[in-house]
């Protein structure tokens, strides 16, 4: 399923998170949302006429720092932590210029909220949607021209976005949105032309263009399908070594028991007519054919182990590319709207056992709140609890590839 740039910001942005904006910002929440139906393409759009106007570099770098940097991960917090709404509000100035005051003042208007909560909810959604971007674009490896490409490829899809009485256009400064496709597909083609014509300027290449050009372009299909493979796996490595991380920091969760060293991608449907990428055997294949099997009862004692949910060293903070997973699993929680879950984090035996207590519950307590932040209703989580090396089968001085199937973060299914 090909990445969707508009319903992954909106993803980040759910309705829980415009709710405890309206709460926060004492708005009407009917209102905040028609703000968010605004602000989403507004800022997906900037990110459009910017990359257009010849700054896609320092775009491409922006959103790959910022989504390094882990504010992803809290952006349910944003309208209540004012460190974080400043950073927000940094980017949003980067992405729109002198043209903020414009459109921070038709989303209050459009809405019917005050241009603070206007400028607020902004700073939210930038940081979004330049995470998801920067996402997507360190998944794919893209290049500037590549960036450029995807954003050309999204834009009809952003534009439509955008609701009818909202004149963008004019807060942006354009005569038509139409502008902003015009202004990518020339500057796509001007970078194609910079490589077309740095190729024929090469000393000795002038009489052969004929065959370096493609030559050039077959090594280049080469190095990709070699960095592809090499990405693919390093990625099954790292889900089963537990990244190398000490023993008692509870990394991540094992790979089941039962699924192959190298395992079988898989598009995994929900009932809701959404489908996800999975491994085959993998938590979200197991917890979607557990809700979809009436046979299959709801007890505590069936937990479904996370296979790529990892944390820095010692600490709870999840590593960004564990989010696939997690937005996998609040994509099946929404897809089957009456089950809750209880999230639980595990350790082994090895280390302190207060110490590891304790990050395993704020390990579980962190995939929770991602959870939530992700548009999971409350209902629907019944809590998170670290139960430290409680339920650990291999002794302490058990080697490392015994010890790592304790380590483990999990779903039990609470209600069906």
């Amino acid at each position: 399923m090909s990445f969707n740039l508009f319903d992954s910001v909106r993803g980040f942005l759910g309705n829980d998170v415009i709710d405890n904006a309206s709460n926060v910002l004492g708005e009407n929440e009917n209102n905040m949302q028609k703000a968010a139906s605004g602000a989403i393409p507004a800022v997906l759009t900037g990110i459009l006429e910017k990359a257009g106007s010849g700054d896609a570099g320092n775009l491409l770098r922006m959103s790959k720092e910022t989504f390094n940097s882990g504010m992803l991960n809290n952006v349910g917090r944003f309208f209540s932590d004012n460190s974080l709404l400043s950073r927000g509000g940094d980017l949003l100035k980067s992405i729109f210029g002198d043209r903020l005051s414009n459109v921070t003042n038709m989303i209050a208007s459009y809405a019917g909220i005050k241009p603070g909560s206007a400028t607020a909810l902004l700073s939210a959604t930038a940081p979004a949607a330049l995470g998801a971007l920067g996402s997507h674009a360190v998944s794919t490896n893209m290049s500037t021209s590549g960036f450029l490409s995807f954003l050309n490829n999204q834009k009809d899809n952003i534009l439509n976005a955008v609701p009818s009485g909202f004149n963008l256009a004019s807060a942006l400064g354009l005569s038509s949105l139409g502008a902003i496709g015009t202004r990518l597909t020339s500057a796509l083609s001007g970078i194609g032309g910079s490589i077309k014509n740095t190729a024929a300027n090469i000393p000795g290449t002038r009489k052969r263009t004929n065959w370096f050009v493609p030559a050039l372009l077959a090594l280049a299909l080469i190095a990709l399908i070699w960095l592809f493979m090499g990405r693919r796996n390093n990625r099954n490595e790292t889900a089963q070594s537990g990244i190398n991380m000490r023993p008692d920091s509870a990394i991540a969760s094992a790979p089941p028991v039962n699924r192959p060293a190298t395992p079988a991608s898989i598009m995994v449907q929900l009932p809701n007519g959404t489908e996800i990428n999975a491994y085959k055997g993998g938590i979200e294949d197991q917890l979607v054919k557990f809700l979809n099997d009436p046979s299959k009862k709801v007890d505590k004692n069936t937990w479904f182990d996370f296979d790529n949910v990892n944390f820095e060293t010692g600490s709870a903070n999840i590593m960004p590319e564990s989010m696939t997973q997690i937005k996998n699993i609040a994509a099946i929680m929404k897809a089957f709207p009456s089950a809750a879950i209880k999230i639980g984090g595990y350790t082994d035996k090895t280390g302190n056992e207060s110490s590891n207590l304790k990050l395993s519950k704020a390990r579980a307590e962190a995939v929770h709140t991602a959870l939530q932040n992700d548009g999971v209703p409350a209902a629907q989580l019944s809590g998170a609890e670290g139960y430290g090396s409680k339920f650990a089968k291999a002794p302490a001085d058990a080697s490392d590839e015994e010890r790592k199937k304790d380590r483990r973060m999990a779903v039990n299914v609470r209600h069906k």
